[in-house]
C-alpha cells in the first residue's frame, strides 16, 4: 500500500504538469496558428489593431533575471560564507534569522517599497550619477542613456535581485553546513587559508546544492509578477537602455489579463504564459546539464 501510495503521488506531478501544459497550448493556439513565428520576432503590442508580439516581454523578462542574478549571487555566496565560516558566534543568529525573514516578505511589500522609495532614490541620486559618467562612454553608455525615469529595467533588476537574494543566501548556507567538520580541519592542518578551503574544500563538496540555490533563485526571478509590476514601467518596447521602462511576460499577464476583451487578445496573453513556462523549462534543463558534467569531470579528475 505504501508503494501504490508514493507511486501515485509521483505520476500525479507528472499527471499535473502535462494538464498544465495541454492547457496553455489549448488556450495559446489561436494566437500562435495567427502570427506564426512573427509572435516572437515582433515588438509591437496593441490590442486595438489586434496586433500582438511578445519580444518586448520575453527581452524584459530574460534582462531583468540576468541583472538580478548578476547581483544576487555575490552577496548570496557572501553571505553564505560569512555565516558559515567566518560570523562571530554572537552574529550568527541574528543575521541567518534576519535572511529568513526577508525570505519570507510578500512580493507586493517589495513592489511598494520599490515604487515609494527605492525608486526615487534611484530618479535623484542613482540614475542622474549613471548618465552623467557611464552615459558617454563607448559601448557602455547605450545602456544608459534617456532620462532618469525611477522605474524602468535597472529598477525592477535591482528589486528582483534583493527578493531572490535570501532564498539563494539561505539554500547556500544550508548546503555549506553539512559540510563535515572534519574536511576543512584537514585542509587546515594541511597550512590552507581560509580562501583555499572556501574555493578548494567547500566549494567543491557543495557545487550540486549551490547550482541548486541558483537555479531556486532564478526561477523566483523568471517568473515574479508584482513587485515587478510596480517598478519596471510595463511599456511593451525593446530599448538599449537599462534606465528605459519596459514589461516581463508575467507583468503583462497580470496588467492585462482581466482586460482582455477578445479570443486573439485573450490567447495571445496565455501565448505569453506558455513562453514563459519554455524558459523555465530551457533554464532547469541546462542546469541540470551542467551538473551533469561537473559530477563527470569530478569522477574523471579522481
Amino acid at each position: 500500500m505504501f508503494r501504490g501510495a508514493t507511486l501515485t503521488a509521483a505520476v500525479l506531478v507528472l499527471v499535473l504538469l502535462g494538464g498544465v501544459t495541454i492547457a496553455l497550448l489549448k488556450g495559446a493556439w489561436p494566437a500562435l496558428s495567427h502570427f506564426k513565428l512573427e509572435f516572437l520576432t515582433r515588438q509591437i503590442w496593441n490590442p486595438v489593431t489586434e496586433k500582438f508580439g511578445a519580444l518586448a516581454p520575453i527581452y524584459g523578462t530574460l534582462v531583468t533575471s540576468l541583472i538580478a542574478m548578476a547581483v544576487a549571487i555575490p552577496l548570496s555566496f557572501g553571505i553564505s560564507i560569512f555565516l558559515t565560516e567566518l560570523c562571530p558566534a554572537w552574529l550568527k543568529r541574528p543575521v541567518g534569522v534576519a535572511v529568513e525573514l526577508l525570505a519570507a516578505v510578500p512580493s507586493i511589500i517589495f513592489g511598494i517599497w520599490g515604487m515609494f522609495v527605492f525608486a526615487p532614490v534611484l530618479q535623484r541620486h542613482v540614475q542622474p550619477w549613471l548618465i552623467d559618467h557611464l552615459g558617454p562612454l563607448p559601448g557602455v553608455g547605450l545602456l544608459f542613456q534617456g532620462p532618469p525615469f525611477g522605474i524602468g529595467i535597472l529598477t525592477a533588476s535591482l528589486v528582483l535581485a534583493i527578493m531572490v537574494l535570501p532564498f539563494i543566501a539561505s539554500v547556500m548556507r544550508d548546503v555549506f553546513e553539512t559540510i563535515p567538520d572534519v574536511l576543512r580541519e584537514s585542509a587546515y592542518g594541511l597550512g590552507a587559508t581560509t580562501w583555499e578551503v572556501i574555493w578548494k574544500v567547500v566549494l567543491p563538496y557543495s557545487r550540486t546544492g549551490v547550482v541548486g540555490g541558483i537555479m531556486l533563485g532564478l526561477g523566483r526571478a523568471l517568473g515574479e509578477t508584482m513587485a515587478v509590476t510596480f517598478v519596471i514601467g510595463n511599456a511593451h518596447r525593446v530599448s538599449s537602455s537599462l534606465l528605459a521602462p519596459g514589461t516581463t511576460i508575467s507583468a503583462s499577464i497580470a496588467n492585462e489579463f482581466t482586460e482582455a476583451v477578445g479570443d486573439l487578445y485573450t490567447s495571445s496573453l496565455i501565448a505569453l504564459g506558455v513562453l514563459l513556462f519554455l524558459i523555465t523549462f530551457v533554464v532547469i534543463s541546462v542546469a541540470r546539464l551542467m551538473l551533469r558534467r561537473l559530477d563527470r569531470k569530478a569522477l574523471s579528475s579522481a
